[in-house]
């Protein structure tokens, strides 16, 4: 049985370039193995208000192009997993909560008619290119009653059994409220960086604090009104190694997830961990400590609003050391925005696409391409694979249901580096452009 071998690449100049690779009988320097780590559930971005904002300013045809290929199964992307704030995330267009009437313990006064202005069309938008979109959500700040101080931005949980049961109560109302606007929540997680002390709407978080809430709280509650949605450890924002050097303290894997998953009562109801940003430094870590649970990034870094391809770069980077690493899902942050993507507290960050609203032109940013790369040719269900060889550490590798593999790999260099893949007793050639991302297929013709 013969092998059919297609390469993409994506330069600074070029994006997705297609190319056929051809065998040759020179020594490999990249060989696929035997060995089969974790499952992949799939790749995905979060709605957030100011990117359906920004898609406000395409036409009929534009949009339809873009959640096409984000969405569809048979789109550029393929999304599978997406998430949503619990109330404002830094990227909605005010702040607010879905509770504000102070003292409401009983969340008589819960709702979540803001949503409908954004979030609601934009989920059912992506949803009707693909019904059957995961979705996970998790609130980057509690109401601010519950807080101290009372405020969205900075502070921590009031730890106090009525709040803490009131809180528990608010993320089943949420739940309860999107089923019944036809949107099911797959998974929470606690808390969007749960380290995080910003000026944006933030919650600070001890391990400590999360074992107790979801083992005497929101695991509890969620059994007693029957919901099956997902309870996960996240999102983990730590250790910080400049953090541990600056304070001199240690800000540890066993501070956050060794802590409440070695808790029986709450990990009986935790179902995956979800880490980004400098939770990349734990991940390895967890993984090896609890290899049953599921992984996830939960959101990319968002860069400076450049979109760069020295960024994408990194970006790369960062895709090839979590799945290295275990995770089963990859998620970006925001997909959509306005030129230089200026959030309502200030900080400038990137995207997947740029909306102009002046000219009303769709820009594919380079970090499009990054996701491109992983999400276009790798489905649900894959298996990540070994590699060995001297590329090796700049790839990551994927065997399809199907049984086609799909290997990623960048060369990072100022020139042109020739790949020699060893797979299923053949050896293909390929000159990889310098700066480039590279995705190559194989599959039996």
């Amino acid at each position: 049985m013969s092998l059919k071998v297609r390469a993409y690449s994506t330069t600074p100049d070029t994006p997705w370039k297609e190319s056929v690779l051809k065998p040759t009988n020179e020594s490999a320097n990249l060989k696929v193995s035997d060995e089969l780590y974790q499952e992949v559930e799939g790749f995905g971005g979060c709605f957030n208000e100011l990117g359906y904002i920004a898609l406000s300013h395409l036409n009929e045809e534009q949009r339809h192009e873009l959640f096409h290929s984000l969405f569809h199964p048979d789109g550029e992307h393929k999304f599978t997993i997406c998430r949503l704030p619990i109330g404002a995330s830094d990227y909605a267009a005010e702040w607010y909560s879905h509770n504000e009437t102070d003292g409401d313990l009983a969340m008589e006064h819960f709702s979540i008619e803001r949503d409908f202005k954004y979030l609601i069309p934009y989920i059912k938008e992506a949803l009707s290119y693909n019904p059957n979109l995961q979705l996970f959500a998790s609130p980057w700040s509690p109401p601010t009653w519950m807080k101290t101080p009372k405020a969205y931005n900075y502070g921590t949980l009031r730890w106090e059994k009525d709040i803490l049961d009131a809180y528990a109560l608010y993320f089943v109302k949420f739940v309860q409220a999107y089923q019944e606007a036809g949107i099911t929540i797959h998974q929470v997680h606690v808390q969007n960086e749960v380290i995080a002390d910003q000026k944006f709407p933030s919650c600070k978080w001890t391990g400590e604090q999360l074992r107790e809430f979801i083992a005497e709280h929101l695991g509890p509650a969620f059994e007693k009104h029957g919901l099956d949605t997902e309870i996960w450890l996240g999102t983990i924002n730590a250790p910080d190694p400049w953090e541990e050097l600056i304070h001199k303290k240690t800000n540890d894997f066993d501070e956050y997830a060794g802590l409440v998953l070695s808790d029986p009562q709450a990990y009986s109801y935790i179902k995956g961990v979800g880490y980004q940003w400098a939770g990349k430094h734990a991940i390895q870590r967890t993984v090896a400590s609890y290899p049953e649970l599921r992984y996830m990034q939960t959101e990319n870094e968002c860069g400076d609003g450049n979109n760069s391809w020295m960024y994408a770069k990194y970006v790369f980077n960062l895709f090839q050391h979590y799945f290295a690493n275990g995770v089963n899902a990859y998620v970006y942050w925001n997909m959509v925005l306005e030129p230089k993507g200026r959030s309502t507290w200030g900080w400038e960050q990137n995207s997947m696409v740029t909306v102009d609203p002046a000219t009303q032109r769709l820009i594919r940013n380079p970090e499009y391409y990054v996701m491109k790369h992983y999400a276009h040719h790798i489905v649900p269900g894959a298996r990540r694979v070994g590699l060995s060889g001297p590329w090796s550490g700049k790839a990551t590798a994927f065997r399809n249901p199907d049984g086609s593999l799909v290997v990623v790999i960048n060369n990072p260099f100022s020139d042109n580096r020739e790949l020699l893949l060893a797979h299923a007793g053949q050896t293909f050639r390929i000159e990889l452009e310098a700066e480039s991302f590279n995705s190559i297929v194989l599959s039996t013709s």
